[in-house]
């Protein structure tokens, strides 16, 4: 595997700047310091910068030549409301915030690529660098990006996104075309019946007996409503009720989430989900209510583009370095409110087993995202920031 020479050298520097970031952490739209540095190497590096989208967004642009075709290349920035473990020097500053996701890693590697095109301007067209607020928590920082005019104000031909991969190995490319992560969706049932005294319950109506049945329920709504070729979670994450051991409470609050990868699918089993917390109470003289939110759209990559961002990994690290149908995903990712408007696709870069990391941590700690012991592995960041690179190139080519 071959990074350009001069992101190589810079590889201490781009290591440095990877650590700052993740010794302080930001959380969804309160990157303020992350997105300050960002614009203040942006300007350094003679790119004209715009900030403010979607209150702490970054956007940088960048022009070589006469042709009117655009790339839009993106990082999301923001840190996830987690303890970190690790105890290694670059382990975070700020009580209950990580980057436990590598966002820190995905950020310096675009600052990297932008560095390098800034220099040595080998292509024709414009280049749009987006450093994004809030992609976790369903915050979806894209939207807002959106919200304030992001492709208005910078049109893209095609736009492209890469998040590390854990458990692949490192410095892999993995690419899928079609659904490729699901939708993300929340939900809150309130069940409301009569409470009363533990030891009297036919004086009441027991909301925790119709919210157990009401859980075996839901449970069919994946196995016998849904189409079983299409694939979809329906997972009950929380249930709330009562205070006393001998008081029957008056409401029961259920709470979880649902992922699809079409959203044919997710209206079938909202509606289904409906009828039952709504119907289901009624059969005890009681009442529910759903409460559903769909908050991130399932990810779609786009057939032609996504084809064009695998074969410039092949070209520049190799076939055997390349996977061209990794399985789908459950997780979700607004990245996908970017491909509903411009064609792209986003893909994956292994980040390892974890054998790079640093031993200062406490515990064994898997290297899995979310985990409070996970470290970007720094030697993917002269690899991330040349497939940049040579995706720009090829995407823009000078003419001959």
């Amino acid at each position: 595997m071959k990074t350009l020479e001069a992101i190589q050298r810079a590889h201490g520097e781009l290591t440095a700047i990877r650590r700052d970031i993740h010794a302080h952490p930001e959380i969804a739209f309160e990157e303020v310091r992350t997105s300050a540095l960002v614009a203040e190497r942006l300007r350094a590096m003679g790119i004209e910068v715009h900030t403010g989208l979607g209150k702490t967004g970054v956007v940088g642009i960048l022009k070589a030549g006469t042709s009117g075709k655009t790339i839009g290349i993106r990082a999301d920035m923001d840190a996830l409301p987690m303890p970190e473990l690790n105890k290694f020097d670059h382990a975070s500053k700020n009580a209950g915030r990580m980057h436990g996701c590598g966002h820190d890693g995905h950020t310096t590697m675009l600052l990297g690529a932008a560095q390098y095109l800034s220099a040595n301007r080998d292509f024709d067209g414009t280049i749009v660098f987006i450093f994004q607020p809030a992609e976790e928590g369903g915050n979806a920082g894209a939207r807002a990006m959106m919200e304030d005019g992001l492709f208005e104000k910078f049109p893209c031909d095609a736009v492209f996104g890469i998040h590390n991969m854990p458990g692949m190995p490192a410095n892999h490319f993995g690419f899928r075309t079609g659904p490729s992560m699901a939708s993300s969706n929340r939900f809150d049932i309130v069940i409301k019946g009569t409470g009363g005294h533990a030891a009297q319950p036919n004086k009441s109506v027991d909301p925790i007996v119709i919210a157990a049945e009401m859980v075996l329920a839901l449970q069919s709504v994946i196995s016998r409503t849904r189409d079983p070729l299409d694939p979809a979670v329906l997972s009950i994450t929380q249930i709330h009720a009562g205070d006393a051991y001998n008081v029957i409470p008056g409401e029961v609050v259920l709470r979880g989430t649902v992922r699809t990868y079409t959203t044919t699918n997710l209206d079938v089993i909202e509606d289904t989900m409906r009828r039952i917390a709504t119907t289901l109470p009624q059969v005890h003289g009681a009442t529910g209510e759903l409460d559903f939110i769909r908050a991130y759209p399932p990810l779609i990559n786009w057939e032609k583009e996504t084809e064009f961002a695998a074969q410039v990994a092949e070209e520049a690290f190799g076939k055997e370095n390349v996977s061209r149908n990794i399985p789908a995903f459950m997780g979700a990712e607004d990245f996908s409110f970017y491909l509903e408007k411009v064609p792209g696709a986003y893909l994956f870069l292994g980040n390892g087993d974890g054998d790079h990391r640093e031993k200062a941590y406490e515990g064994m700690g898997p290297c899995q995202l979310h985990n409070s012991n996970y470290d970007f592995n720094d030697a993917l960041l002269p690899v991330g920031a040349t497939y940049w690179v040579k995706l720009v190139e090829a995407y823009l080519p000078k003419s001959a």
